[in-house]
């Protein structure tokens, strides 16, 4: 456990450290990507099939230097469930469609190296946050999809760590903010989490049964968005 908290304590530091020591404007930043999660090591071993999601980061690059720092976010849906019930057995004739997803919530603080400008600028990635695993079924109107009701059925959090690179390419700049198309990856690390996978919810006589699994929860990311550089 310690080398996980010694990564966090490294990111942290570096990104503190030259932030005090910049002497030089900020240049605000952000991306949206489209990502896409492939479970690694135990976690591949209890949940196979890949998660998608969005991702999300703001940051603020340090001057003319190669150091950005930043809070990065996202979410992967790695399961979903649909089914038809009636509202109750006393309106059968009312149906809604009961939905159940299994989602990772992720959250970090990023340190990047990169390039200050140029039409191609890759990146190297640090980050250290958490992953947050929860399942939660909402009841929805069958027509329009409004949602009646909700609760959380299961839900653990993870450390997370890991290392990312990508490429950012210029597609439009000039007035306003920088246009960039963003590409990448990253590996993250996950501390053990239990978490329920798609089909681990099942329902006898009217009751539910929960059937968790517990694992360490590594995930290769792959991710390809949009990045605005003021």
């Amino acid at each position: 456990m310690k080398h996980r908290y010694l990564a966090g304590l490294v990111v942290l530091a570096l990104g503190f450290g030259l932030a005090r020591t910049a002497q030089a404007q900020v240049y605000p930043q952000g991306d949206i990507s489209i990502i896409v999660g492939f479970p690694q090591g135990e976690f591949e071993n209890t949940v196979d099939n890949a998660g998608v999601g969005l991702n999300f980061f703001a940051g603020l690059g340090l001057g003319r230097t190669p150091v950005v720092i930043g809070l990065d976010g996202g979410f992967l849906v790695y399961g979903f469930e649909r089914r038809h019930e009636p509202f109750s057995p006393d309106i059968p004739d009312v149906r809604v469609s009961v939905e159940t997803s299994n989602v990772i919530a992720m959250g970090h603080v990023l340190l990047r190296l990169q390039p200050p400008s140029g039409p191609v600028q890759p990146y190297l990635d640090g980050l250290f946050g958490v992953k947050y695993f929860f399942t939660e079924t909402s009841v929805n109107d069958d027509d329009y999809y409004d949602e009646i009701a909700s609760t959380t059925n299961f839900d653990d959090a993870a450390l997370s760590y890991g290392v990312g690179g990508g490429i950012d390419i210029m597609l439009h700049q000039g007035r306003g903010p920088a246009v960039m198309i963003n590409a990448g990856a990253r590996y993250l690390f996950g501390t053990e989490a239990e978490y329920l996978q798609e089909g681990a919810i099942e329902r006898r006589n009217g009751r539910v049964f929960l059937f968790p699994d517990r694992s360490e929860t590594d995930i290769l990311i792959m991710q390809l968005g949009v990045t605005l550089k003021f």
